[in-house]
């Protein structure tokens, strides 16, 4: 049996629209806004065969600190040949000595795996049509001079420097923040994707305030398609189904090396950096 040539190649603005058709045949919510999100925060490569796009991923790196794999899809007819493979063999050269987090689905976790990936956590995606919820006093606007301060306490929850994320975010959508002291002590963050829109990430010192900045959102969005990645040890999922968010899934929290570091007891983490780019 003959086999085509596959040729791997760099990512660019020209693979947006095969990307858009080939994360739809999966049966992602992605919009050609959200691919060209993940190109502008990235690095990637796609696999072609021929003239036709049959496979992506992207690497997100967070300075030196740790990157991001991200869009990994293989197109169905392709697969068992070994495509995946190579595709995660790429990303880990773009990703250089840097540590790498992902979230794997069941059928990507025995290839993630085989190439050094350890379980750390469960991811739950809850969303649908927010329902009608009482303003929080806790929770405010952002303004711009709380940037800063958001990308900081970010740091210090998700273990690594995403200050480009961050800005990025603030330009593309909005952020609301809890204030302790005058300070800031947590921040959620709102912005377009899929079928509407998602928030995230989330990072608060408890469990109370990361509800009031996920009902701060909630309380101008009732009746809109809303989206949340939490994680399965926050206790944030039975409360986001009362509002209208429901689980429908979710993932395998992956990482290589496995980092094990003691979490800032100031800042809890409740959206994976992963979320932020669908």
């Amino acid at each position: 049996m003959q086999t085509s040539q596959i040729d791997i190649a760099a990512f660019g603005p020209e693979h947006l629209e095969a990307a858009v058709k080939l994360s739809q045949q999966a049966g992602w919510p992605h919009r050609l806004e959200d691919w060209q999100m993940a190109l502008i925060m990235s690095k990637g490569v796609v696999a072609i065969e021929g003239n036709r796009v049959v496979g992506t991923v992207f690497v997100t790196p967070y300075e030196s600190d740790c990157a991001t794999i991200n869009m990994v899809i293989v197109d169905e007819a392709m697969r068992g040949r070994g495509l995946g493979r190579k595709l995660m063999d790429a990303a880990v050269e773009l990703a250089a000595d840097r540590p790498l987090r992902l979230v794997a689905t069941t059928e990507g976790m025995p290839l993630y795996e085989k190439l050094g990936f350890e379980k750390t956590g469960r991811v739950l995606q809850h969303q649908g049509i927010a329902r009608e919820i009482a303003t929080p006093a806790a929770a405010e606007a952002a303004d711009t001079f709380d940037i800063q301060a958001i990308a900081e306490l970010d740091r210090l929850a998700f273990g690594a420097d995403r200050r480009r994320l961050i800005a990025y975010l603030a330009e593309v959508g909005e952020f609301a923040v809890i204030r302790r002291d005058g300070r800031v002590s947590g921040f959620a963050a709102l912005r377009a994707f899929g079928r509407g829109e998602v928030i995230g990430p989330i990072v608060s010192g408890n469990l109370d305030d990361a509800k009031a900045l996920v009902q701060h959102f909630i309380a101008v969005k009732t009746g809109r398609f809303l989206r949340v990645d939490t994680t399965a040890d926050t206790g944030l999922s039975p409360w986001l189904a009362e509002y209208g968010l429901a689980h429908v899934g979710g993932g395998i929290a992956m990482m290589k090396p496995p980092v094990h570091r003691a979490a800032d007891p100031a800042a809890i983490t409740f959206a994976l950096a992963n979320q932020a780019l669908g």
